[in-house]
């Protein structure tokens, strides 16, 4: 079928047919066709969608990214026939039947996913498939490979390369811009490619992007990991396994975080910028995703077992996860508190101690800390000054300003301080309400977003004292947020007395307290 080009203006992969010229063609939504330009000589194949009203027959609505590939013009002409199906899609049912895929199962699967190939909806069949039958080790082997061969790789000429990673789930986790220049101040190379925000209040690309730009190119993380030492960037513009960003956005309406794809995501990403030693932190606490230590031990081995089959050395930290890391949440407030611990503040304590452990981790495995006193190490560097040179390094060598200090980086306008309304001591901390809230105010989409806690766990507080303050650059924003930290509470503060529970009997109308 021969067709006139009409241009639209969605920035997304298909086609927009007329329902009556897709029963023609005999193909309906969901279905693929190829298109191909007489005028270009190029072909591509596409997902179709169907109207009655948005365009007329004979016509066909072509997408931005497919007019991408075959460089149309308004009012030209194509010619659109059925497209074959992937053999991708029975690789897929293969594994919702419960069967185990091979190593060229999983490849022709992301090769298809990573050339869109295959819809949002065949993308999330896979992603539940493997959810509901769990991936074992040979297939979160087969699936880490898949993902770095279909995208960018470096390749560094000296070593050992370091990385570092946390599997989330803690609000103010902001340690990447701690661990990163003590690592590169210790003499050793890490190319942190970073992720932003998904369901928290700021991804360590979010954060970092209040000081310098972070999206580049493989080859430029690589020319500047040479130069600094280390880098902190956003990884999805690196092409470094670009398989991934497009199965984590079809897991997100479910809010799963599949275990082995997990796996396989945080391992492809090392070992494609060259990783030969690895420190992954595992937070683990009642609102982590790693709810007990049995289970983070569990997943540990998984991630050391993979760094084993992928020659790379991988050491996991099961850190504490009931509580924030450090008192920010929130890409301006983390900035600002990470920057004044790489300025030489000795607190928060949280935050220090759970930056040099994870740093030590490394520094042990690269052989710049015998073992056992990696920590102390990285400690020694923090307080020297060599860190927040290192990280202003970094900062340059991006594109910010390197002379930024913390006094300078100030959280959003509009604020409002949750205060306590008896004595007593915060006694419980809930995350995820946390998160929900710095979000509502506008985090991390808004810099200036966010929350700020004056008392953790066991603090002791009287009748009006500050518990935290929600900062936001809007202020309907900010009224939302209240609204918000009104309903859910996050932070609990009780007396020595948990209840009270009266003996009803005593006050019930005509009786008295002698009375049997």
């Amino acid at each position: 079928m021969r067709l006139t080009v009409r241009l639209v203006d969605i920035a997304a992969r298909g086609i927009l047919l007329h329902l009556n010229d897709a029963k023609s063609l005999g193909v309906l939504t969901g279905d693929r066709v190829v298109i191909s330009s007489p005028s270009s000589g190029k072909v591509t194949a596409d997902y179709v969608e169907t109207t009655t009203t948005l365009i007329e027959q004979g016509r066909i609505g072509v997408y931005h990214h497919t007019n991408e590939l075959l460089e149309l013009t308004e009012g030209g002409v194509v010619d659109v026939s059925v497209a074959g199906r992937p053999v991708s899609l029975d690789y897929i049912k293969k594994k919702m039947e419960g069967e185990k895929l091979n190593r060229e199962d999983i490849r022709t699967i992301v090769t298809d996913i990573v050339q869109d190939r295959l819809s949002p909806s065949e993308i999330t069949a896979f992603v539940v498939s493997s959810y509901i039958n769990q991936l074992d080790m040979d297939e979160i082997e087969s699936l880490t490979r898949a993902m770095v061969e279909t995208g960018d790789q470096i390749e560094f000429h000296s070593g050992p390369i370091v990385d570092k990673h946390s599997i989330g789930g803690v609000p103010g986790n902001k340690i990447s811009l701690i661990v990163v220049p003590i690592i590169a101040a210790s003499g050793l190379l890490i190319p942190k490619t970073s992720s932003r925000a998904i369901t928290g209040a700021g991804g360590t690309a979010d954060l970092m992007e209040v000081l310098a730009p972070v999206e580049f190119s493989a080859s430029e993380v690589q020319e500047m990991t040479i130069k600094t030492g280390g880098v902190i960037v956003w990884g999805g513009a690196t092409n470094i396994a670009p398989a991934d960003d497009k199965i984590i956005i079809q897991e997100y309406p479910f809010k799963i975080d599949q275990i082995g794809q997990m796996i396989a995501s945080v391992m492809a990403k090392k070992f494609a910028v060259g990783a030969d030693v690895v420190a992954i932190d595992i937070p683990v606490g009642k609102y982590c995703k790693v709810h007990s230590i049995e289970e983070g031990r569990k997943l540990a081995r998984q991630f050391i077992e993979l760094g084993e089959r992928l020659n790379m050395r991988v050491e996991c930290a099961l850190t504490y996860g009931d509580a924030p890391v450090g008192r920010a949440i929130g890409p301006k407030l983390e900035i600002k508190e990470a920057l004044s611990v790489l300025e030489g503040s000795d607190s928060p304590r949280s935050l220090i101690q759970k930056s040099c452990v994870i740093a030590g981790i490394a520094l042990e495995l690269a052989g710049k800390a015998n073992r056992g006193e990696g920590a102390n190490v990285a400690l020694e560097i923090l307080q020297s000054g060599k860190a927040l040179q290192k990280f202003q390094e970094i900062i340059k060598v991006q594109g910010g300003k390197p002379d930024i200090a913390s006094a300078q980086i100030t959280a959003g306008e509009h604020f409002y301080t949750v205060r306590a309304d008896s004595n007593g001591y915060v006694i419980d901390l809930n995350n995820h309400s946390l998160i929900t809230i710095a979000r509502t105010a506008g985090a991390p989409a808004d810099h200036g977003a966010g929350l700020y806690l004056h008392a953790k766990h066991g603090t002791s507080l009287s009748r009006g004292d500050p518990i935290f303050t929600i900062y936001a650059d809007r202020k309907w924003r900010l009224e939302k947020a209240i609204e918000i930290a009104r309903r859910l509470r996050p932070v609990i503060v009780e007396g020595m007395l948990i209840d009270r529970v009266p003996n009803v009997r005593e006050w019930l109308p005509g009786r008295s307290r002698n009375h049997d």
